[in-house]
């Protein structure tokens, strides 16, 4: 369990895309299989890639275009989207800005969240009020990356679907008031060449080792870099996506279903990670 697993599993979900808000989907051989290798993955590995979910490859290389083509722009044009206390701590981090274990991790980002409208929640929301701040460039940055999110939380709510199942509930146990309503965040991650940052701030790693909180994490990275670590290396596919359970699903799962810590080593290249 855990630490021991030898290679990160690689589930075709196609059937569980297809067929998973069928009524009589419980019949399904093919989905009732995905279901079992998902029950499998998050007991064995904690961390496991999907192909046939959906997603175009072109949508998901045009995702990473866009925002490598951000990234490259100067500074004073990205610190025009700069994430400010008043923009609902969404929009852009520096490198060095956000920190993990105590640490400065070597990579820039943008922050988006699920928008809140002003009093939705009461006070106790407050502080992530607020919509997402865009880039002007590149153009089709803001409807490219929303239409994205829209794909990814479809997704993942067909996920959880199979992992409700494997957790032996029923199949919208995790929607109405666990889930129904989810709050999502996206973060849009480069990690520039080590070259280009002072030598007295670097370190060797992109970002710490660290466990994600909430229900699950989807990871859309470079495929011509592999710079996503969960004890053992993670393969780097164009169409591939990778999952993570997160802590919360542990805990409903009454632990049973685990998530393991990840890293990103800090590369002499230039990386993106999204999800």
């Amino acid at each position: 369990m855990g630490s021991d697993f030898k290679a990160i599993p690689l589930i075709d979900i196609s059937a569980l895309v297809e067929k998973i808000d069928d009524p009589s989907m419980a019949d399904d051989k093919d989905l009732l299989q995905v279901v079992r290798l998902l029950d499998d993955a998050c007991k064995e590995a904690g961390f496991f890639y999907v192909k046939g979910h959906g997603i175009a490859e072109s949508m998901m290389t045009e995702v990473r275009d866009v925002t490598h083509k951000f990234f490259q722009l100067p500074y004073d044009e990205k610190l025009k989207i700069k994430m400010t206390p008043q923009s609902g701590y969404r929009g852009y981090q520096r490198v060095g800005e956000n920190i993990t274990k105590s640490k400065p991790d070597m990579h820039e980002a943008i922050d988006c969240y699920t928008p809140i409208e002003s009093g939705k929640y009461g006070d106790l929301a407050k502080p992530m009020e607020g919509s997402n701040l865009w880039p002007k460039y590149p153009s089709n940055f803001d409807v490219l990356l929303e239409n994205y999110i829209s794909l990814l939380r479809d997704l993942s709510r067909k996920i959880m679907r199979g992992i409700a199942l494997a957790l032996g509930g029923p199949v919208d146990v995790f929607e109405g008031r666990m889930a129904g309503d989810p709050f999502w965040v996206c973060r849009l991650i480069g990690y520039p060449v080590s070259n280009d940052i002072p030598e007295e701030q670097r370190t060797d790693i992109g970002c710490g080792a660290h466990t994600d909180y909430g229900l699950l994490t989807l990871v859309n990275q470079d495929d011509d870099i592999c710079a996503l670590e969960v004890f053992v290396s993670s393969p780097s596919d164009i169409n591939l996506i990778g999952i993570s359970p997160f802590f919360v699903l542990e805990h409903y799962s009454e632990y049973n279903f685990h998530h393991e810590p990840k890293n990103h080593p800090s590369l002499e290249l230039s990386n993106l990670d999204n999800c």
